[in-house]
């Protein structure tokens, strides 16, 4: 199979997704407004991982694109549990993409300990051949939920997805202390946000 062209409109598609979701966040610092963006990320799922998930799941190569929806990936990550969905909200109003698919796994959190909100779109890639539509990923996150699932993902690359019961009995620990952190962060919400605009204007 030739990867390099395969995944160039994946590429594609995460650039343009980073621009157009960074590009939100630009608009409200320009309104002076608090922006539900803190950062935003992207990768293309490397050829290693593809053929290994399609291996897992018995997925023939012809089917790939369609079968494994992940390949292009977009992280934004937010302050504030709230901040997700109005994220969510602006996401649903664009006309530049279609979404296909939610998993809300803040609202039902995995059985691991993972938050996040999920949505599955289909974004057309305008390429020399003509237009492509491709699937992608684009999680919404908190910074305390981001720092948890960035280190559940090494620990489980480590144990090769078998955690020993003592890290998995932490992490699930630890989830519940990082959502007990966003609880306890909404609460002073306006404080927080009344102190960034003043630093802002300094």
């Amino acid at each position: 199979m030739n990867w390099e062209a395969i995944l160039a409109p994946y590429k594609q598609a995460v650039e343009e997704l980073k621009v157009k979701l960074r590009g939100m966040r630009l608009q409200f610092e320009f309104e002076s407004s608090h922006s539900p963006i803190e950062f935003v990320t992207g990768r293309v799922k490397p050829i290693q991982s593809i053929v290994e998930k399609a291996e897992l799941r018995n997925i023939e190569k012809d089917v790939i694109e369609t079968e494994i929806q992940d390949l292009a990936g977009v992280r934004v990550v937010c302050q504030f549990v709230d901040d997700i969905y109005t994220i969510v909200d602006m996401l649903h109003s664009r006309s530049d993409f279609s979404i296909i698919e939610e998993k809300d796994y803040i609202l039902n959190k995995k059985d691991s300990g993972y938050r996040s909100y999920h949505m599955i779109i289909e974004y057309p890639v305008e390429t020399i051949h003509g237009k492509k539509i491709i699937l992608a990923e684009i999680q919404i996150r908190t910074l305390a939920m981001n720092f948890w699932a960035t280190n559940e993902h090494s620990l489980n690359y480590k144990y090769e997805g078998k955690l020993p019961v003592e890290v998995q009995s932490r992490l699930q620990r630890a989830s519940e202390a990082a959502f007990k952190l966003d609880e306890e962060m909404s609460k002073i919400r306006s404080e927080i946000q009344e102190a960034q605009r003043i630093f802002h204007r300094k």
